[in-house]
């Protein structure tokens, strides 16, 4: 039997926008949180000790890591060089540099011939031994249309037949690398993908028109014992048989509020040949904490927003306050009171939002039944209308202009950040 620690998505230096300076390191929070969580992997992984560890890919957010923070990675992983456990680096689509131009970030452990690590950024099954035996992974790296196809190929086509036509090119180049296999020792596929069966979050967005849907089928073939994927956040298990296990991992630490509810963790497998038996190991991770409050119908909103706030675990958490007001209710809101409410949490953010006019009530005067002429009526819902209050007299002299007849009007308006040539309203 062969112990396997799989852990994916690790990117580490993202998020840092949730974090703080820490005074005495001089490192961003978020940092020294996505250590601490990777130090909980690699410690687990040389408690077992395990036979092999399994990285499915995104290491960092891009390909370009800061100096710092591929340290710290890197002193992560040398603990399992010291541990003698053999390591597979998978390339996953964050760590490519220019969407495969260029090379990829993991390629240095390669180049520097870092003892017992592969690094996995082309289809190429490794023959690794063990402590406990032999073990076959065959590596399929996050694959773009530019790997497999030409311009001129692509040219004209939909993004779903460019999707099959990529499919078509990979199946026989995995099944090359199928066919070399020995069919005696336990086999891994450790792949970098989109499954079209996976449970998607934030990934749908990270990836659009640069990767490619893999069938669950092309997956679960007897051929592999285990599936290990890497590229979607959330941990889930594709193939319910367990024939074999397709299993996400999923990501080791939350990169943003997409992920506040999702767990996150690794997953221990026992391999053999035609089993394999794998449990998911929950870390414990910063939590991320929405408190969203709609005050738009509060006689006191002040209240109500501390009220809400107190009801929420925020210590030591990333916290983001959204909340929803009239206009006229913005005098009421006491910020140092939000900030001293919100000062338990690891960092905070607080947005408030106004209620779009268009769901305003309707002015009593308006409404069915009772009977007001034209001019009236506008001076009634202007005087309702706090944010039209520097056009008022305007709009009243060009709806007067109207109603005697004039066909057009122009009207001098502020002009809208970020547009041009808005500097007038035309009323026809």
């Amino acid at each position: 039997m062969i112990k396997i620690l799989h852990l994916s998505d690790i990117h580490m230096g993202s998020g840092f926008s949730h974090g703080k300076i820490n005074s005495q390191t001089g490192l961003n929070t978020r940092l020294e949180d996505f250590v601490k969580t990777l130090s909980r992997c690699i410690d687990r992984a040389i408690e077992e000790p395990v036979d092999l560890v399994l990285f499915g890919g995104d290491a960092f957010p891009d390909a370009t890591p800061a100096p710092n923070v591929q340290e710290k990675f890197a002193s992560q992983f040398r603990r399992l060089v010291d541990a003698e456990i053999p390591t597979v680096l998978l390339v996953g689509n964050h760590d490519q540099h220019a969407q495969g131009q260029g090379g990829a970030s993991l390629c240095i452990y390669r180049t520097l011939g870092v003892p017992g690590f592969v690094v996995g950024d082309r289809l190429e099954t490794h023959a690794i031994q063990t402590r406990n035996g032999p073990v076959q992974v065959i590596t399929l790296p996050w694959l773009t249309r530019s790997t497999l196809l030409t311009r001129k190929e692509t040219e004209g086509l939909s993004l779903a037949d460019v999707n099959d036509l990529l499919i078509k090119r990979l199946e026989p180049a995995l099944e090359g690398e199928i066919r070399r296999l020995d069919p005696n020792v336990p086999t891994v596929l450790l792949a970098h993908l989109m499954a079209d069966r996976a449970n998607l979050g934030a990934e749908r967005f990270l990836a659009v028109g640069k990767g490619f849907t893999i069938p669950l089928s092309m997956l679960t073939r007897p051929c592999f014992d285990y599936v290990a994927l890497g590229h979607v956040h959330k941990h889930q298990n594709l193939n319910q048989s367990n024939d074999p296990p397709v299993i996400y991992p999923g990501s080791i630490e939350r990169v943003d509020f997409s992920e506040e509810k999702e767990d996150k963790g690794f997953v221990l497998i026992e391999l053999e040949k035609g089993s394999a038996k794998w449990e998911f190991c929950q870390l414990s991770v910063r939590v991320f904490c929405t408190i969203e409050v709609d005050l738009s119908k509060a006689e006191d909103p002040q209240a109500v927003l501390i009220k809400a706030i107190g009801k929420k675990d925020i210590k030591d958490a990333v916290v983001r306050l959204i909340y929803k007001l009239r206009s006229e209710q913005l005098d009421q809101i006491d910020n140092p009171s939000l900030h001293q409410a919100l000062k338990d949490a690891h960092t905070y953010t607080i947005q408030a939002e106004l209620v779009s006019q268009l769901a305003r009530p309707r002015v009593p005067e308006l409404g069915a039944g009772n009977s007001i002429d034209p001019m009236a009526a506008l001076k009634t819902y202007l005087e309702s209308r706090a944010d039209l209050k520097s056009l008022a007299s305007e709009m009243l002299e060009a709806a007067e202009s109207l109603l005697e007849g004039d066909k057009e009007v122009w009207l001098d308006a502020p002009e809208v950040e970020g547009e041009k040539a808005v500097g007038q309203l035309r009323l026809l």
